[in-house]
C-alpha cells in the first residue's frame, strides 16, 4: 500500500531547474580516507586546477592547428597535430579526475578557462606553419615550467599521488611532444642536400 504523503510519479520531465551551488569553486569537501589533511589537498586543487586551464588551452590550440594548417607538410602536420590533440585530451581527463578525487571542483567552462590560463591567445585566423608550432612550443614550455613546480611542491607536502601524475603523465607527455614538435623547425633542404665545405670554396 502506498504511502499516504509520498510524492506522485509523474513521467513528464521537469526542465528549467536552477538551485544554488552544492559546492563552492576553491573548496574541497568529502574528504576521503587519503592522508592527506584539507590544507594540503586545497592547496593541489588549486595548482591543478591552473595546469589544467592550460591544458586545455594547449589541447584546443592542437585542435585549432589541425584544422588550419596549410602548406606542403599538411598531411603530416594534420595526422600529429591531432594525435597530440587526442593525447592532451586524456590529460585533460587525467587532472580533472585528480582534482575531483582530493575534493575539489575541477574547472570546465570555456570561459572559465579563458580567464584562468597563461597560456597566450592566438587569433582566429590561419597562421603560417613554423608560426602555428612556435604557439605549440611556447604552450608546451608553460605547462612543463607548473609540471616542475608542482612535483616539487607535491613532494614537499606528501601528495605523492599528484606528484606522479605531474611527473608521469602530464610532464613526459608533454616533453615528448616537444620533440616531435621541434623537429619541425630544423631548417633542411628538401629536394637537394648541401654540401657546405664546397660551396666555402
Amino acid at each position: 500500500m502506498p504511502k499516504k504523503n509520498a510524492p506522485k510519479l509523474n513521467a513528464q520531465p521537469r526542465i528549467h531547474q536552477r538551485a544554488r551551488e552544492i559546492q563552492e569553486y576553491g573548496t574541497v569537501t568529502h574528504a576521503l580516507p587519503l592522508d592527506l589533511e584539507e590544507p594540503v589537498r586545497l592547496e593541489s586543487t588549486q595548482r591543478l586546477n591552473q595546469l589544467l586551464a592550460d591544458t586545455m588551452t594547449l589541447r584546443d590550440l592542437y585542435k585549432k592547428s589541425h584544422w588550419q594548417v596549410a602548406g606542403p607538410t599538411f598531411y603530416q602536420l594534420h595526422l600529429l597535430f591531432d594525435k597530440h590533440f587526442n593525447e592532451q585530451s586524456e590529460l585533460v581527463d587525467t587532472i580533472a579526475e585528480r582534482i575531483q578525487l582530493l575534493g575539489g571542483l575541477s574547472i570546465a567552462m570555456a570561459h572559465d578557462v579563458a580567464e584562468t590560463t597563461q597560456i597566450e591567445r592566438p587569433p582566429r585566423g590561419r597562421e603560417e606553419v613554423p608560426v602555428q608550432i612556435s604557439r605549440l612550443l611556447d604552450a608546451h614550455q608553460i605547462i612543463i615550467s607548473q609540471c616542475r613546480q608542482l612535483a616539487e611542491r607535491a613532494e614537499k607536502l606528501g601528495d605523492a599521488g599528484t606528484n606522479d601524475l605531474a611527473v608521469s603523465d602530464v610532464l613526459r607527455t608533454n616533453e615528448l611532444q616537444v620533440w616531435f614538435l621541434s623537429e619541425h623547425l630544423v631548417t633542411m633542404p628538401l629536394v637537394e642536400a648541401i654540401d657546405t665545405a664546397s660551396a666555402a670554396d
